[in-house]
């Protein structure tokens, strides 16, 4: 091992699956070694250059990455990822995982930490057998799974507080509304291909992947589509409140255009009155009578209500 790497850490495992801390050159006889390594690592680029392939190098230290699972040259180039459970982050920003996988060798590059790795390695280190780098694999893959699953459900149980709050208590409900929307949406952009990836990944031909390995890998694969899937519906009922949120922005805005079209029908005629009586030119009539703006007023008054009644009748009130 390159010490000028530093691992997160590292394993060497038997043919039996039992593992130690690595040391020397390579793995016992008929078991593999796992470097879990970090991306910001300054020395990772040079070693990987000089230790893999030169496609999966640049796959490993990819500032973007989506899930991807491809065979190369007799190993495995997998990119997934997983929801963001470290303290002060939001969960939607989703965290990648980088692996290249042979039937001796198991290298996973991270960013950010990663609870679903870290759960694998204190399985490993209270000595649980892990045969061969797809054990590995479909732990930490069905690790992520699970708290993917636990995140989208936290989710479809928001959206149903939301729908129950829709009709009875409406007022800051979009506030409430837009974050849910984005984080599905975030969630939604890496979860379908990572669907497609481990659906791959259950198939792919490569010969570290045991019956049981796949067996576990294709119960994982089913239950992130059912999380994909309980994602999109709880995306479109988002959508659905979100719609009836407009639909009830639009009555409310309609009904004042309404009551101000009517009260503008109302008040025109009057004000083109006020607007010629107030002129300032010669001839107006009762200029000089006491009464003029008695009589005027009453004339107006009627009127209002003639024209509140003819409203009335049209059915317009």
């Amino acid at each position: 091992m390159n010490a000028a790497v530093t691992p997160v850490f590292a394993f060497d495992f038997n043919a039996e699956g039992l593992a130690r801390p690595s040391e020397g050159d390579g793995p016992p006889e008929g078991g593999f070694r796992w470097l879990h390594l970090d991306r910001h690592d300054a020395a990772l680029v040079d070693w990987l250059a000089n230790k893999v392939p030169p496609v999966v190098a640049h796959a490993l230290v990819q500032a973007e990455t989506r899930p991807r699972c491809d065979i190369h040259e007799g190993g495995l180039m997998l990119n997934l990822r997983g929801v963001n459970l470290n303290p002060g982050e939001d969960e939607e920003d989703m965290v990648s995982l980088r692996v290249w996988a042979r039937a001796d060798l198991l290298l996973t590059v991270r960013l950010r930490r990663l609870k679903a790795v870290a759960a694998v390695r204190e399985a490993v280190e209270a000595e649980q057998p892990f045969v061969g780098p797809g054990a590995v694999l479909a732990a930490v893959t069905a690790g992520l799974t699970d708290r993917i699953e636990a995140v989208s459900l936290a989710l479809e149980d928001e959206a149903d507080a939301l729908e129950e709050t829709m009709f009875d208590a409406p007022d800051g409900l979009g506030a409430r509304l837009a974050p849910l929307r984005q984080k599905a949406i975030k969630l939604g952009r890496y979860l379908r291909p990572q669907r497609e990836a481990l659906a791959r990944l259950c198939v792919a031909e490569v010969d570290f992947l045991s019956g049981p390995d796949r067996v576990h890998l294709r119960e994982t694969a089913n239950m992130l589509t059912r999380s994909v899937e309980e994602l999109e519906a709880t995306r479109d009922r988002l959508a659905a409140v979100q719609d009836h949120l407009d639909v009830q922005t639009g009555q409310k805005l309609g009904r004042n255009g309404y009551l101000l079209s009517v009260v503008a029908a109302v008040f025109l005629p009057l004000g083109f009155l006020t607007g010629l009586f107030g002129v300032n030119v010669g001839g107006m009539p009762g200029v000089g009578s006491a009464n003029a703006f008695a009589v005027l007023t009453a004339a107006m008054a009627v009127l209002g209500v003639v024209l509140v009644a003819v409203l009335r009748w049209m059915k317009w009130m």
